[in-house]
């Protein structure tokens, strides 16, 4: 490795750039051949002693780049350690980008127990975080993705999580050293870590490293930086393990207290509300979470809406849409029903508003969940929950000029088509219970439109509206009184024959028509 090689730049500069532009994946015989015609050490020894030549540089990343992500390129990467060493701490960005990037590679391609031991041998990991921290976005990003391959493994876990808080590596220490921009990128990977698997966020929360997303958020001096946290909240809280975890910290009764901060701003409590709804939508949230937390996050959203003059329209939707996600739990939607007055009552009085769209369409959604459209089994309440959802609805409709709720739904049908979807929805999930039901089959109005295979022009629209007619059919086939009823046996059959037909298919009979016509004359 340490034999000098010479190679001619130009010659070096239009092969390598062949190599990285050539069209689909290179295998291992052509990269072998490559190699070959232009030893690695050569290639090596060029980049970092001719690196100034005008696109060398550019080319010997990109060519690199493509041999290492080949199965024989990769197997070559455990003797060239200490280049890649040197290419992390480089001054050019795109060769630190690469150096991550090969470390991936390693992880990917190569035994990890082998893999690790280099890593580890060669001083790898502080490398990756530095570059994590000083690199520009794509060696930040290409950094992340070497360290999250590292600790995906058993053996590489160890060197990523340090077995002493007092360790530099320790990503609670890093994270205290760095600049605001390198702190949201250490809190970055703590995310992006935490949803490799349950081991693994396990591990980040015997660390403390939950803590680190906690002060950040406490910590109001920088609003950017507190949004970012948020935002890596929001993502976190779609893990499917993070209920767990994070219900050992005091995360929800800071967003809790951030909902309720009126002199906060409203994009911080609209934030604050997502993720919350996301974190309580997890049917195995209640395993974890005791009911008085997620009665503190309701109460916080439900006075929100005392400001309804002042509050924002975007904090308006996202606290609708975070009932809905709430409720969109069988518990979740039951404790939405239950509190008095109901939580849901907000849902219901702006799913059938027609004076702001987008405040309606959230709202809408919402009361979908709420009624159990996205739940294949506890889609109907007991006891208060049930009759609450039943008398607020009947209540609205009173009201109204509608009078009745066939009326609101009819309305919300004959609307534009993102109204459409989420009044299938919505009537997917209510038509489950008897006297919804009953307002829906005596309307013919609404039969019509769901039945109506031209209604709908886009694919989500059709299988939402199909989806509708299955669940009204499904309804109404178990009841015998109404089954065999004259006037509803038509109905049945309509919903029939619109079910069979499926989604997509317009016509009954789609065919071929010659069309006959003058022609143009010029």
């Amino acid at each position: 490795m340490e034999e000098e090689y010479s190679v001619d730049p130009v010659l070096l500069l239009e092969a390598a750039s062949d190599f990285a532009h050539h069209p689909g994946s290179h295998s291992d015989t052509s990269t072998q051949e490559f190699l070959t015609r232009f030893p690695l050490p050569a290639i090596i020894s060029t980049l970092q002693t001719k690196a100034d030549y005008p696109g060398l540089e550019n080319a010997l990343v990109d060519c690199l780049e493509r041999v290492f992500k080949t199965k024989y390129g990769a197997s070559l990467i455990p003797h060239y350690m200490p280049f890649v060493v040197v290419g992390l701490g480089a001054d050019s960005q795109k060769v630190r980008c690469l150096a991550c990037k090969t470390v991936s590679f390693l992880m990917k391609n190569t035994d990890k127990r082998i893999a690790s031991q280099l890593v580890l041998q060669h001083d790898v990991y502080p490398l990756l975080l530095s570059c994590l921290i000083d690199g520009d976005e794509q060696v930040a990003t290409a950094s992340m993705d070497a360290i999250e391959s590292l600790a995906g493994y058993p053996e590489g876990m160890g060197i990523v999580f340090s077995a002493s808080n007092n360790e530099a590596t320790h990503l609670g220490n890093l994270a205290m050293r760095c600049s605001s921009l390198g702190r949201v990128r250490v809190l970055a990977l703590i995310v992006r870590l935490f949803s490799i698997s349950s081991s693994v966020a396990s591990e980040i929360s015997k660390s403390n490293l939950l803590k680190i997303l906690e002060a950040e958020v406490i910590n109001t001096d920088d609003t950017l930086v507190t949004l970012s946290v948020l935002e890596l909240l929001y993502e976190l809280a779609e893990v499917q393990h993070s209920t767990e975890f994070l219900s050992r910290t005091s995360l929800l009764q800071l967003l809790s207290s951030i909902i309720s901060n009126g002199s906060a701003e409203s994009i911080l409590r609209s934030r604050a509300m997502m993720i919350a709804g996301r974190l309580l939508s997890k049917e195995n949230a209640f395993s974890f979470i005791d009911e008085s937390s997620f009665r503190a996050v309701l109460s916080a959203i439900d006075r929100r809406f005392e400001f309804l003059e002042s509050i924002e329209a975007d904090e308006c939707e996202c606290a609708l849409e975070a009932l809905g996600q709430i409720g969109s739990s069988f518990q979740g939607a039951t404790l939405l029903l239950s509190t008095s007055p109901p939580a849901a009552r907000h849902v219901v009085s702006a799913a059938f508003d027609q004076q702001r769209h987008s405040k309606q369409l959230a709202a809408l959604h919402a009361l979908g969940n709420i009624a159990g459209e996205i739940r294949t089994e506890n889609v109907v309440f007991n006891g208060n929950a049930e009759e609450n959802l039943k008398r607020m609805i009947y209540e609205k409709a009173s009201n109204t000029s509608k009078l009745t709720p066939s009326g609101l739904l009819l309305s919300v049908l004959q609307q534009d088509s993102e109204i459409r979807l989420a009044g299938y929805r919505l009537i997917t999930g209510l038509v489950a219970r008897p006297w919804c039901l009953m307002e829906i089959v005596s309307r013919q109005e609404i039969i019509d439109i769901v039945t109506d295979t031209f209604t709908e022009t886009k694919k989500i629209g059709m299988e939402a509206r199909h989806k509708c007619c299955e669940a009204i059919y499904k309804a109404l086939t178990p009841s015998t009184k109404l089954i065999s009823d004259p006037a509803f046996t038509g109905i049945a059959a309509k919903l029939q024959e619109a079910i069979k037909r499926g989604p997509y298919l317009a016509r009954k009979h789609t065919e071929a028509q010659p069309v006959v016509m003058t022609a143009d004359r010029f």
